[in-house]
């Protein structure tokens, strides 16, 4: 797995991480909003959260003054998308012939027509 995926799980290991995206997804936030959002930790926490989020790309900042706006990076998530494919591919595929093979059991043997 290259670096970025990972720096994306582990981003998305952390809790409290997964529900600053969840908010983000909503809105674009000025970061003072996020952490008066995040009240179960204080507001130096919250931007070492979002500077993690940020460096895994999964959130963009955008200055307007003294202000940071974070919003979702939706495009962050498609090479963890495509790892993910690629694990369970053959998994999802071994299940769909797997119920295709008891389907046809259930149905029983099949018998030639008589003509």
């Amino acid at each position: 797995m290259d670096d970025q995926p990972s720096l994306v799980f582990e981003a998305l290991a952390d809790p409290t991480r997964r529900e600053i995206l969840r908010l983000l997804s909503e809105r674009e936030m000025a970061a003072t909003d996020v952490a008066n959002a995040i009240t179960w930790i204080g507001r130096t926490a919250v931007s070492s959260h979002l500077r993690i989020l940020r460096t895994a790309s999964l959130v963009s900042e955008r200055r307007d003054g003294k202000f940071r706006y974070y919003s979702t990076n939706p495009g962050a998530a498609a090479g963890v998308m495509e790892f993910l494919s690629e694990v369970y591919r053959t998994a999802l595929d071994s299940v769909e012939i797997d119920a295709s093979s008891r389907a046809a059991d259930a149905r029983g043997p099949r018998t030639a027509d008589a003509g």
